[in-house]
């Protein structure tokens, strides 16, 4: 019997479209179809820089309609949702301009008459994608990956599907060669099929803690390298000489980016005593301004939560906060019958052992946390399972780069939020996974950094190993 899926319209409940759940046969083909367009696609960097322009332009000639099947699909104010296309495109011309560079042969002094180091394509890429940012999150591992010589085999969150296949569909109308990137249908259970393949030589993953251990234990078992970009907590430090204006509106734009539903987003409020009253008052007024509504509507903030499940587990983990300790200042409640909706919603008087502050929460609720000080705020900051990223706020850049280096995360901002940039390296430590994305680092992920000598002459001066 044929299995099937479904996607489900969070702003209406209604289902989008229904898929075929495919077979191990059939994923095994995809796979089999990529090794054989990798034979071809990893030998002409120029042309590889050609083809990605030429899907960047795709992306930006098909923004629109990219947008609406995102925004349908996961519930992304549609002005978010072009944004999310618009930097798709951006990363892909930057590989295409700078990837011949990153990955240039490097010369090694050593004994022999000539030493080389190379950087070669591992062959076909499984990658598994979330619902969040379901374009952001393909290509900006497809993009280095590609301008390599990988060629990829997606399977996206099953909560956007028509998203993954829209960038098969991409690629396709720019001209990429037939199998350099796939998409694959199917729900979580493929995943293993996809790993297991024989044709697939590494993985990447973005997704939960859970999911990706299991990822990483699939993979490493067969001696597949993977990368896993997992969760986050990411603490919002305000000092005490910050710029509270700035800092206020900076919070409203790190905590709420796509409905606060980002491994990235602002989640823990760490607020020195000092100006935590003015910090606070400022966050509730700006926070309020917000419109949530439908997310088909330009002047809308704030759309749904992906799911019914996504906003009970969120809309759990602030009652139970509260019933700890912690008081609502602003939202804490679902907005409507229909759809799933939820208020914008701030929480003071927040302890490290709340749900709210020890899990990550995916949904647009932000935890307050006043610390005595600023070393006091670090020592919270990094109270954490996770390491992904965090944001200090402060007027003194002296200060700001003492305690950025105090905090055990891969990304640190300072006076701004934190983002994914294709010119410097994302990823994080601790429960927030290992490996890297963007600029050379995560271009040199899915390569085989190979050493060649070359001797005139056997050298007999040999030692073991």
């Amino acid at each position: 019997m044929t299995k099937e899926f479904s996607t489900i319209n969070p702003s209406t409940e209604e289902i989008i479209n229904t898929y075929q759940i495919m077979t191990k046969e059939q994923i095994n083909e995809k796979t089999k179809k990529a090794q054989r367009a990798f034979s071809e696609w990893k030998r002409d960097i120029k042309k590889r820089a050609d083809h990605i322009h030429d899907f960047a332009q795709e992306l930006r000639k098909s923004k629109e309609d990219l947008a609406q099947t995102m925004t349908k699909e996961m519930g992304k104010a549609i002005k978010d949702a072009r944004a999310e296309v618009e930097k798709c495109a951006w990363v892909m011309d930057y590989f295409a301009d700078n990837g011949r560079v990153f990955i240039t042969d490097e010369v090694v002094n050593t004994d022999a008459r000539k030493s080389v180091v190379t950087f070669e394509p591992l062959g076909v890429i499984g990658s598994i994608m979330p619902w969040n940012f379901p374009y952001w999150q393909t290509l900006r591992f497809a993009a280095p990956c590609l301008m390599s010589g990988n060629t990829i085999v997606l399977k996206p969150a099953s909560a956007t599907m028509g998203c993954g296949i829209e960038i098969e569909k991409a690629f396709g109308r720019s001209g990429v060669p037939e199998g350099v990137f796939q998409t694959v249908v199917g729900d979580s259970s493929i995943a293993d099929v996809l790993i297991d393949s024989e044709d697939v030589n590494a993985v990447t993953f973005t997704g939960s803690v859970t999911a990706g251990g299991k990822v990483a234990q699939r993979a490493t078992s067969q001696i597949k390298k993977c990368v896993l970009e997992l969760g986050g907590s990411d603490p919002f430090i305000v000092c005490e000489d910050a710029d509270i204006e700035k800092a206020s509106t900076g919070a409203v734009k790190g905590r709420f980016v796509n409905n606060g539903q980002s491994c990235i987003a602002s989640k823990r409020f760490i607020v020195t005593k000092k100006i935590a009253n003015e910090f606070i008052k400022k966050f509730v007024q700006k926070t309020e301004k917000l419109k949530v509504g439908d997310p088909l509507s330009d002047d809308t903030d704030l759309g749904p939560i992906v799911n019914s499940s996504g906003l009970k587990t969120m809309d759990s983990q602030v009652k139970d906060s509260v019933k700890e300790g912690a008081e609502i200042l602003t939202g804490g409640e679902r907005i409507g019958s229909k759809g799933y909706f939820y208020k914008p919603t701030i929480l003071k008087n927040v302890s490290t052992n709340m749900r709210v502050a020890q899990e990550e929460v995916f949904g647009p609720a932000a935890a307050i946390i006043v610390a005595e000080d600023e070393m006091e705020a670090v020592r919270l900051a990094n109270d954490s399972q996770y390491g992904l990223g965090a944001s200090i706020w402060t007027q003194d850049l002296d200060k700001a780069e003492n305690l950025s280096r105090e905090i055990r995360s891969g990304i640190v901002t300072v006076n701004n939020v934190v983002i994914s940039d294709p010119r410097v390296p994302f990823g994080g430590v601790k429960k927030s996974g290992f490996g890297r994305e963007l600029s050379r680092y995560g271009m040199l992920e899915f390569v085989n950094v190979k050493s060649v000598r070359f001797y005139d002459q056997l050298v007999h001066q040999h030692y073991v190993e």
